[in-house]
């Protein structure tokens, strides 16, 4: 299994309601320097049923990468927190990766 193969397989672990951090899904595939790597990983995926948009950035905030506001309402309505300056309140969503 490649690394991005192993990301997605990770990813797809998130549950609805959660985010992660790329540095943490990194940190929890063993390398904890490849949170950049997940990013690919996260921008080239065209793999049905992983939840790329549940992957953020460490201080929480999303990528344009799916459209403005795409992410932000993907989230919302699974009832994921946002502080006043538009970030995820990862504080209370983070996964923990059980």
């Amino acid at each position: 299994m490649n690394f991005y193969e192993r990301v997605y397989e990770l990813v797809r672990r998130i549950p609805a309601g959660k985010c992660a951090s790329y540095g943490q899904l990194a940190l929890m595939l063993g390398n904890p320097r490849a949170s950049r790597a997940v990013g690919y990983a996260m921008r080239a995926c065209r793999t049905p049923g992983v939840p790329c948009h549940r992957v953020v950035r460490a201080d929480g905030s999303t990528t344009p990468a799916f459209g403005p506001g795409v992410q932000r309402a993907m989230l919302e309505a699974e009832g994921v927190p946002f502080t006043a300056d538009g970030r995820v309140e990862l504080g209370g969503c983070r996964w923990d990766g059980a």
